[in-house]
């Protein structure tokens, strides 16, 4: 019977999370338990910041001071991630770690946990419902499920262009 790996909560020193996503993936990588720890994420999102008139896009953290671990929890994953510098604890009551629901992982934008729910297919007409595009409708001429995208053929000024949106900017039509 083949484990399922789910997804767990650390906490670390504020500031840390980078450094502790990098220290458990070298152990990971040091230990060869790629199998037992699959992912290490700091979950991240676009922020529009104005400065001197001008708009940019910066990456702010999510969740500072937590980092989220794609993990099958054994004792000796646990050790790895608990002993790793920064690590503070897993989240949950006492020393017993607790996974996150899929609707907790899905909220946190980590990962869609059934890759089945985007029934999407190539040639469907979808809506963009968020982003620079919103409003736009379109078919869908690329999936790309590794990375959550899907290329939206939207027409703009007369033409098709292509938009590439996540998983979670779209929704079907019809």
């Amino acid at each position: 019977m083949a484990e399922e790996a789910k997804w767990y909560v650390a906490h670390t020193y504020s500031g840390y999370e980078n450094k502790v996503k990098a220290n458990i993936e070298k152990s990971v990588e040091n230990r060869g338990m790629e199998k037992w720890i699959q992912k290490v994420e700091v979950p991240m999102e676009d922020i529009i910041e104005e400065k001197d008139g001008e708009e940019r896009t910066v990456k702010r953290k999510l969740f500072p001071g937590y980092v989220v671990i794609k993990m099958i929890m054994n004792d000796e994953s646990w050790y790895v991630v608990r002993n790793t510098r920064g690590v503070t604890g897993f989240v949950g009551p006492g020393s017993k770690p607790v996974p996150l629901s899929d609707e907790e992982v899905e909220k946190m934008g980590v990962e869609t946990a059934r890759r089945g729910s985007m029934e999407v297919a190539l040639g469907d007409m979808v809506e963009i419902k968020s982003g620079p595009m919103e409003g736009f409708t379109g078919r869908v001429s690329d999936i790309d499920t590794q990375r959550r995208k899907v290329t939206v053929m939207v027409s703009m000024f007369g033409r098709e262009t292509p938009a590439e949106v996540d998983y979670s900017q779209i929704s079907q039509l019809g």
